[in-house]
């Protein structure tokens, strides 16, 4: 045995002997394939620890900043009837939750995007490895990616192509998977996903491409959707024959893989062969038209409701106006049929004691311009100024059954004052001067009281303390400031509320979808007048509506009006603004030139337009349809205000004319036919006398930032006594100079645009 062993030993030695010794390169790849192996083991050790470690370490991101952002709805007063839509950023997007999506509009997604979603963990190998060859070659990019993914990456990261980011998608996706349930993720990104014609999330696509909400889709219609997500700009048939085509490849795709999954039977998916109808693609309309004013009012207005800046950016609100369609439509169409060519204007309409504005017209297309004649343009006010005397006057106890000196023309103070028409009046009361709008007597009644309280009325009852060329100037009460539409219209509500002033307001309620914020408006009216002063100064003010003042046409309406026209020097303005107890409104109308300047309003060559004329068609128009299911309601009672307290008949020196004669009239007419009328009553379409050395003011200014909420005066005086009041000396008050020195040097006068006595020899001819 021994021996035995000793040969085989010997025999292997010599078969080793005559082998080919390894040497050079065969030794060498030998030894590198034995070490590679060994490396690459450590490798993939290494790197599963990697990724062991990268998992760990992963936390879910919060959503990235599109993503986060939803649409606000825009509501009417009703809460239910969309106005318009607030989307930053050109987010188009609303959340639903998954029950509201139809099981078959859920199975048509997977199975376009990924039938195995359910049993997945997140992720899908071959289509990471598509996805890096294409980060890598930068070929075009192909699909493959899980729902998990396409989430992840729509709602937590960046569309970026990088293997870096594509590494992150896959980490998150698997994380989500394993904490988020498959509904949830679903959820998720059925409401991120982008469908095209700026509709992020399935909600807002269902009405981007067929009006419905997303929870009256059929299955074809959700299977076209399931379709465009892959990418819009190919498969959006709105775009082309080629897109639709594409379409119809895909829809068929969509709904074959359906029937293989058991989610759809053979027959129903022959039935369903054919496109849906689907709607024509529409512009984004958000902010256009009529209501694009509208929707910029609200977006300033939202800072007033608690809310952060960044909390309006992200949306998801929803947000209840006041306005009301019916009023709206009707103030849109009034506006329409009446406004002559290039001529433009605002309405302001509101609810006296309340400020809830229910109707707004700030313009034809806010695309087209962005100012708001309602809340931005400025336009000289005119004699919707000269109630604000009134109230004035019958604060400081003076009676409306007071009279003043119609005559014209008249010197007062050095101002040459004439009336529209060239018409004298004789002596005439507050209430047939408002009727008939009568410069010369209202210019003397200013210089009776003074023209500060008439100033500090117009303050108090809502016009802002800065509104341009609103002064102490005697003819401020022929309305040279300039006001916004709305100042003018809360202005009014506040004498129809009794003298109660509130802020104008155009949201109602907010709600949010991503927070359970909640706001709602809590009206705060300011006792701004004495409800004795407002009842008298209101039937002052129907006098303007009554046979021979300057609207009679609005008696049509066959209820109580109280309003003023208004038409500006040159009938560069034409106003009416009037109210019944339940709702104010005030319009305003100028034609621009190419520099927004206001030019001269005109139906001919030689007629001038004024406030009686197309104001009041519109303010009629509009009325008729926004009182329609309004009660009919009284104005409180004429109370009388110091009618027990006339003063004496006031003797001017011998060397100046007569101003004004205060008489104890004979009798309280209550009807028009009672009245003392002039020799006819005024015109409201013949030209006025020219001022012609009075500057003409500018009546548009640049956009502003928009607001409803004009500002308000520093303070608010309390009502004074009306019919204890000791008789009081007529006025001996210096009136402002028209020209000024300071160091001996002249200065500018306090408003440029209304007429001084060292510049004008006639006051800017105003009429109703």
């Amino acid at each position: 045995m021994e021996q035995l062993s000793q040969s085989t030993r010997a025999t292997k030695t010599s078969r080793r002997a005559q082998r080919p010794k390894r040497t050079g390169w065969r030794r060498a790849l030998v030894g590198t394939l034995k070490w590679g192996s060994l490396t690459a083991l450590v490798l993939v050790v290494l790197g599963a620890i990697g990724v062991f470690v990268a998992y760990q370490r992963t936390t879910i991101p919060a959503p990235n900043e599109l993503a986060d952002k939803q649409v606000s709805i825009v509501y009417y007063a009703d809460g239910k009837t969309e106005l318009d839509r607030i989307a930053p950023d050109n987010a188009n997007r609303e959340s639903v939750p998954l029950s509201k999506v139809p099981k078959a509009v859920q199975e048509a997604h997977l199975a376009a995007e990924d039938r195995s979603f359910y049993e997945n963990n997140g992720i899908s190998v071959g289509g990471i490895l598509r996805a890096v060859k294409t980060s890598i070659t930068g070929e075009a990019q192909v699909g493959g990616s899980t729902i998990t993914q396409q989430y992840v990456k729509n709602y937590f990261l960046s569309q970026d192509r990088t293997i870096s980011r594509k590494a992150r998608e896959i980490l998150i996706a698997v994380k989500i998977d394993s904490q988020y349930s498959k509904d949830q993720i679903l959820e998720d990104y059925l409401n991120t996903i982008y469908y095209g014609r700026g509709a992020y999330g399935i909600q807002s696509a269902a009405k981007a491409y067929f009006n419905k909400d997303v929870s009256q889709l059929t299955v074809p219609e959700g299977a076209v959707l399931a379709s465009v997500i892959n990418a819009p700009s190919l498969f959006d048939p709105a775009l082309g024959e080629a897109q639709k085509e594409n379409l119809q490849r895909r829809y068929a795709y969509v709904l074959d893989g359906m029937v293989t999954e058991g989610w759809l039977s053979a027959a129903d998916r022959a039935k369903d062969a054919n496109l849906p109808k689907i709607a024509a693609a529409k512009a984004n309309g958000f902010g256009s038209g009529t209501t694009g004013y509208i929707t910029a009012v609200v977006t300033n207005e939202l800072t007033r409701t608690g809310l952060t800046d960044a909390e309006i950016e992200r949306g998801g609100l929803r947000i209840t106006t006041t306005i009301q369609k019916t009023s709206q439509d009707a103030a849109v169409e009034a506006m329409k049929d009446n406004l002559p060519e290039k001529v433009t204007g605002g309405l302001v309409a509101m609810k006296p004691g309340d400020g809830a504005v229910v109707a707004m017209y700030g313009g034809a297309d806010y695309r087209k311009s962005q100012l708001n004649t309602a809340t931005q343009a400025i336009l000289q006010g005119a004699s919707n100024f000269k109630p604000f005397a009134v109230l004035a006057a019958v604060r400081d106890g003076v009676s409306t059954k007071t009279r003043f000196d119609g005559d014209q023309p008249q010197e007062i103070d050095g101002t040459r004052i004439v009336n529209f028409g060239g018409i004298s009046y004789g002596m005439v009361d507050m209430r047939r001067m408002i009727g008939r709008s009568i410069n010369t007597a209202f210019v003397n009644l200013n210089n009776d009281i003074g023209p500060a309280k008439t100033r500090q009325a117009a303050i108090d009852a809502g016009i802002p303390a800065n509104t341009k060329g609103l002064d102490d100037s005697l003819t401020n009460v022929l309305g040279s400031a300039s006001p916004h539409v709305v100042d003018m219209a809360t202005a009014y509500s506040t004498i129809a509320s009794q003298g109660l002033r509130t802020k104008a307001y155009v949201i109602k309620k907010v709600t949010s979808t991503t927070d359970d914020f909640q706001y709602d408006a809590k009206p705060e009216p300011v006792r701004a007048f004495d409800a004795d002063v407002t009842a008298d100064v209101t039937n002052a003010m129907t006098y303007t509506v009554r046979t021979g003042g300057t609207a009679t046409k609005l008696q049509r309406l066959d209820r109580p009006i109280a309003g003023k026209t208004g038409t500006s020097s040159a009938s560069k303005s034409i106003w009416f603004s009037g109210f019944v107890p339940q709702l104010a409104v005030s319009i305003g109308m100028y034609k621009p030139d190419a520099n927004g300047n206001a030019l001269t309003l005109t139906d001919s060559e030689d007629t001038n337009l004024t406030g009686g004329t197309i104001p009041a068609d519109v303010f009629y128009d509009f009325m008729q349809v926004a009182l329609e299911n309004l009660p009919v309601e009284q104005f409180p009672d004429r109370v009388g205000v110091g009618d027990n307290d006339l003063r004496p008949v006031y003797t001017p020196p011998a060397t100046q004319r007569p101003t004004f004669t205060q008489q104890q009239p004979t009798n309280d007419p209550s009807t028009p036919s009672a009245e003392p009328s002039p020799s006819s009553p005024e015109p409201t379409t013949s030209t006025p006398e020219p001022s012609t050395t009075a500057p003409e003011p500018t009546t548009t200014q640049p956009p502003a930032p928009t607001s409803t909420r004009p500002p308000q005066p520093t303070s608010t005086r309390p009502p004074e006594p009306t019919s204890t009041r000791p008789p009081q000396p007529t006025s001996t008050r210096p009136q402002p100079t028209t020209t000024r020195t300071n160091g001996g040097r002249p200065t500018k006068p306090a408003n440029p645009g209304a007429p001084t006595s060292d510049r004008v020899t006639a006051a800017p001819a105003t009429t109703g």
